[in-house]
């Protein structure tokens, strides 16, 4: 008898997580398969830690989360070649003091010898016109170019789905035009967490999180003139007044 195949994409069911005895996520059911997710919200509303859940990065207190039919906490081994994520701050990300060094680690945790590693970590520049990077420190790189150190580093070890912490934050401009470019025409599936509307208009779908709940969830054309409105209103108050629990 032939198997079912596991099911694309992630799969929550009444997950809740709580760290230091506070509810940061609720409650939460969700099945993610589109191309292009964005998560909105505030400061606080519990988006980033959605997505270290996603990443395997945080265990659900209680519910269940799948991506492909593992588990993202327990499956580490297995979920590398599935999914890969992108800090806010390349800072934390980045682990080694040369270029190539950090592009090669991924890679021989997939199980590819160091060799292995380093030539495609060498090729990945080569046909980049960075070759001359390789054995540059990384302590050099400007916050552009280690944010593209980042995503190489994460797309060399071909994940299905990427996600995307605040991508655009402190970069300029052209960097975020650039950046903005080379992610679009990435095929593999993006979750964006981010606290800016106007990154996510070519979403195929928007979730929108506050207090650790989904307030709306549906098209860009849908959620985003709610959440701005909804912002506008609160820029209006004095939101800042209270202290938090």
């Amino acid at each position: 008898m032939n198997e079912r195949p596991a099911p694309s994409g992630f799969r929550l069911s009444g997950v809740s997580v709580q760290l230091a005895g506070r509810m940061v996520l609720s409650n939460l059911t969700l099945t993610l398969t589109e191309r292009r997710i964005g998560i909105l919200g505030r400061n606080g509303s519990g988006k980033t830690t959605l997505l270290r859940l996603l990443a395997g990065l945080v265990a659900p207190s209680t519910g269940t989360i799948t991506l492909d039919g593992l588990d993202p906490t327990r499956d580490r081994k297995a979920i590398l070649a599935r999914l890969g994520i992108l800090f806010q701050n390349p800072d934390h990300q980045i682990l080694f003091p040369t270029v190539e060094e950090e592009l090669a680690f991924g890679l021989r945790q997939q199980g590819r010898t160091d060799a292995q590693a380093r030539a495609a970590a060498h090729a990945l520049l080569a046909a980049q016109g960075r070759a001359h990077w390789a054995t540059a420190s990384t302590a050099t790189l400007s916050q552009g170019q280690r944010h593209w150190l980042c995503l190489q580093a994460v797309l060399l070890m071909a994940p299905q789905t990427i996600l995307l912490d605040e991508p655009f934050a402190g970069l300029d401009l052209p960097t975020q035009t650039r950046l903005s470019r080379h992610l679009d025409d990435l095929p593999q599936r993006l979750i964006t967490v981010t606290h800016d509307p106007d990154t996510l208009s070519a979403a195929d779908r928007i979730l929108w999180l506050e207090a650790g709940q989904i307030v709306q969830d549906g098209p860009p054309v849908t959620v985003l003139p709610a959440f701005t409105a909804a912002m506008a209103r609160l820029g209006a108050e004095d939101a800042d007044t209270a202290l938090p629990d």
